[in-house]
């Protein structure tokens, strides 16, 4: 795969759940935004972004939820709104020169759209996105997308940190991208 910027915006999200209907999916909120920016050239980190966000259709989170991600009620609750921590990324970001949005999979990019338009703010992405799930199966010439802890299983690698946590699954995902890019 030939990419042409200067990095890799590597971003995952957590947001508000439920596992009995409480919080349907389409009224699911961003509580949390962890980033890196990986040198598409050298593959190290050279920044990190995180922040909680302030959910507003389910302020209550679930102990589904908290149980998930180890997100608690004060940590959200005292967080900025979700324009306010975009308008901080975007903040961050201008430290950087050409980036290209990555996640693993679709779903941070559309609950990024969802925000967006619920909030009426400008999508903050509009030059794309790379779907890193996708080029990692398509990689390994296979069909079947793995999760990011059985990505990196599959690499023979083992997760650090906190799974379902934004800075620590985004840094997890940075550890997988040289294999997705170049095959190494």
């Amino acid at each position: 795969m030939q990419i042409t910027s200067d990095y890799y915006l590597i971003v995952d999200l957590e947001a508000t759940c439920s596992d009995d209907g409480t919080v349907p999916r389409g009224e699911m909120e961003i509580i949390e935004i962890g980033a890196v920016m990986q040198n598409s050239r050298t593959f190290e980190i050279d920044g990190e972004f995180q922040t909680f966000v302030c959910p507003v259709r389910h302020p209550e989170l679930t102990q589904f939820c908290t149980d998930l991600t180890g997100i608690n009620q004060p940590a959200v609750s005292n967080a900025p709104s979700f324009p306010s921590a975009l308008q901080a990324m975007s903040r961050w970001r201008l430290g950087f020169r050409d980036a290209v949005f990555c996640s693993w999979g679709d779903y941070d990019r559309n609950q990024f759209q969802q925000d967006c338009e619920f909030h009426a703010v400008e999508y903050p992405f509009p030059t794309g996105h790379m779907n890193l799930k996708a080029q990692f199966a398509l990689s390994l010439g296979l069909r079947r997308k793995f999760g990011i802890v059985d990505a990196l299983h599959r690499v023979g690698l083992d997760f650090e940190g906190s799974h379902h946590r934004g800075l620590d699954d985004a840094r997890n995902i940075a550890r997988l991208v040289r294999r997705v890019i170049v095959g190494a």
